[in-house]
């Protein structure tokens, strides 16, 4: 079994509610608490499992806003597990998610750097490095609804833009949306092998130029109002 994530770079809207879940779930979870630094202050600051990147694509007027989320990709293999002279990093077998044990960790930064994506952040209260874990702690848990037992990222995205599931199973619903629409890793160049994987957006049919409404902004809702009047 190797569980991970699926991101649709297309519907994603980067309203940031997905890592507003993942730090109030995690904030209690098995490697809570996760600080900030200075939350009401000029610089606020803190630990997040998830951050949301903005990239603009193309040129006007076919240019397109892609919100990207990253997180911990649970590489098959992954190098912040190798470099860790402690043994704190560490992926499982049994379900390929990799995590860190706070006990063992002593926040020597090695994994960071070893990590292309950035998705390993020290906490600087504790001294231990932190990282998104699956919500392994939610996945299991039969106290909850079996709809209920996934990421709270996927669960609390409003654009159904997240899916969790087996990427070794075929017939799993991420591997055949993979499969359909194409999905990509990220920087697969390196060979880490990562286990999420995003979907490309879409792309829009050209708009030539020369057809956009002359006047501006002020001519263009004129023209959709009068069409609705039509109607």
């Amino acid at each position: 079994m190797r569980l991970g994530l699926v991101i649709d770079l297309d519907v994603c809207v980067g309203c940031h509610a997905c890592a507003i879940a993942c730090k109030e779930w995690n904030a209690s979870g098995t490697i809570g608490p996760l600080s900030d630094y200075q939350p009401y202050g000029a610089e606020p600051s803190g630990v997040w499992f998830n951050r949301i990147r903005h990239y603009e694509m193309d040129e006007y007027p076919n240019n397109k806003t892609v919100n990207f989320p990253m997180s911990c990709m649970h590489c098959e293999d992954a190098d912040c597990v190798t470099v860790c002279p402690t043994g704190a990093s560490y992926k499982r077998a049994e379900d390929g998610i990799v995590l860190i044990d706070q006990d063992k960790c002593m926040g020597c930064n090695y994994c960071s750097w070893a990590c292309p994506y950035g998705a390993r952040e020290l906490d600087r209260s504790s001294g231990t490095m932190k990282k998104c874990t699956l919500c392994v702690d939610r996945i299991y848990d039969q106290n909850l609804p079996v709809e209920e037992r996934q990421p709270s990222c996927v669960l609390t995205c409003p654009a159904h833009a997240r899916m969790f599931g087996d990427f070794d199973d075929p017939d799993s619903a991420v591997s055949r949306t993979v499969r359909e629409r194409g999905g990509f890793p990220l920087m697969p160049e390196l060979n880490y092998n990562p286990t999420n994987t995003y979907l490309p957006p879409r792309r829009k049919p050209v708009i030539p130029v020369e057809t956009q409404p002359k006047g501006g902004l002020k001519e263009s809702i004129k023209q959709f109002a009068n069409k609705l009047v039509r109607r």
